[in-house]
């Protein structure tokens, strides 16, 4: 049997992890942090903003009680609860996910990521029989990939690991970011191959290993291309039937395409977040959908993004009459200045995006969000607090905690409307 190895809650870091358990702790995304072990932190101190802190990183942290991270899903995709967010108003209500579709009004445009999670971790043995464990993040050039090794030191060129007596992997490069350039050695087709030897990354929080039932739980209904290492969990909610009754309210659907690397949940280590740089991830517009955008907010509809993921890419893909302008103010006084600009329209076609928005940020091709509740300190969370406001965001934050919702990736869901 592949080796199993522990996984890391985000309220420590990874040295203390690692001498509490006595064993190395597996690759995730907690391998982005720093050696010194600087992370995204659950438990760090709540603290207000003083009204000239400007956007320093404390100004994301908030308090959350370890039992709160959600390490299943609920029976249905449907039964989260939902935290509606009136950003006008800073009214906030509380629902199920089930409701959702009375919020999408006729002529309102739900747009979705399409990307399908890959079973992107291999767990395997050297020859010497030590466990390794390699993470899967793009393909280079098949069978070839990109991919994070560990233990990284001892996985040098012309090394290789049995995954399985059908599967392994050579190592053949490390690339300037310290990552492996990999082969996968098999006589089954890649994806055959990773279907029956993969596991489901699963993020390091969930604190435990995958099991069958994520196979097709960390997945939306409507996946269909493969290519991410996490899943857009905005998403993950969304049953047929829901989209179906989305379909009957008279509102329109379609999806984009964007593949989650790490990128995304790489913790922010400085201090001041205009420091902080995202990796670059691939994205795809198609025609259809371009074009649906386009005629939602002709007649007046909203875009609705489903998750980070789809802003990050209507936003990318924005191309505007002019310049985007983004609005000066004290930490709990930012707001969007004019979410949905009706000038511009969302471009068709591939491209790649290292958009990082944080407060404060003119939004042009969205006017609603559907979104997790995300980590401390977290480039999700700035996103999410440049959609909504930072003090609307904290406040809904705060009560969130106190009315017991679930966080993060399996967890509970937040709606912010205008």
């Amino acid at each position: 049997m592949p080796p199993t190895l522990g996984r890391l809650d985000v309220s420590v870091n990874r040295d203390a992890a690692e001498a509490s358990s006595g064993q190395a702790l597996p690759l995730s995304l907690c391998d982005l942090t720093t050696e010194d072990g600087a992370t995204e932190d659950a438990m760090a101190q709540q603290r207000e903003p003083a009204a000239d802190a400007g956007l320093a990183m404390s100004v994301f942290d908030y308090e959350l009680p370890p039992d709160r991270i959600a390490a299943y899903p609920p029976p249905r995709r449907r039964d989260a609860r939902l935290l509606v967010l009136h950003r006008a108003t800073g009214r906030i209500r509380h629902l199920r996910f089930r409701d959702l579709p009375s919020l999408v009004a006729p002529g309102d445009l739900l747009v979705v990521n399409d990307t399908r999670v890959l079973p992107a971790r291999l767990l395997g043995r050297k020859p010497s029989g030590a466990a390794v464990e390699v993470l899967l993040l793009r393909p280079a050039d098949q069978p070839t990939w990109e991919a994070l090794v560990r233990p990284g030191r001892k996985l040098k060129p012309g090394r290789t690991v049995e995954i399985a007596p059908e599967l392994s992997v050579r190592i053949l490069d490390v690339l300037p970011s310290g990552n492996r350039l990999v082969r996968l050695e098999t006589s089954l087709p890649a994806s055959e191959a990773l279907s029956r030897f993969g596991r489901v990354p699963l993020p390091p929080y969930l604190n435990r290993e995958d099991e069958p039932l994520d196979r097709e739980r960390y997945q939306t209904v409507y996946a269909r291309h493969d290519g991410s290492i996490a899943a857009p969990t905005a998403g993950l909610h969304f049953d047929r039937g829901l989209l179906a009754a989305v379909d009957a309210g008279g509102a329109s659907r379609c999806a984009v395409t964007l593949h989650v690397g790490p990128g995304t949940f790489r913790p922010v280590e400085t201090e001041d977040p205009a420091d902080h740089r995202m990796q670059r991830e691939d994205y795809h517009v198609s025609e259809s959908a371009a074009d649906a955008h386009r005629k939602c907010r002709a007649k007046g509809g909203r875009a609705w993004a489903v998750g980070t993921t789809v802003v990050r890419t209507l936003e990318s893909a924005w191309a505007p009459d002019g310049p985007r302008v983004a609005k000066a103010g004290s930490p709990d006084d930012l707001r969007v200045a004019g979410a949905g600009s009706p000038t511009g329209g969302v471009r068709p076609g591939a491209g790649v995006t290292d958009l990082f928005i944080r407060p404060p940020y003119e939004f042009c091709a969205v006017d609603c969000l559907v979104t997790n509740f995300h980590l401390p300190r977290s480039t999700l969370l700035m996103l999410v607090s440049a959609f909504g406001g930072v003090g609307p965001v904290r406040r809904a934050y705060r009560e969130a905690v106190d009315a017991g919702y679930r966080f993060y990736s399996y967890g509970d869901a937040m709606a912010v409307l205008p």
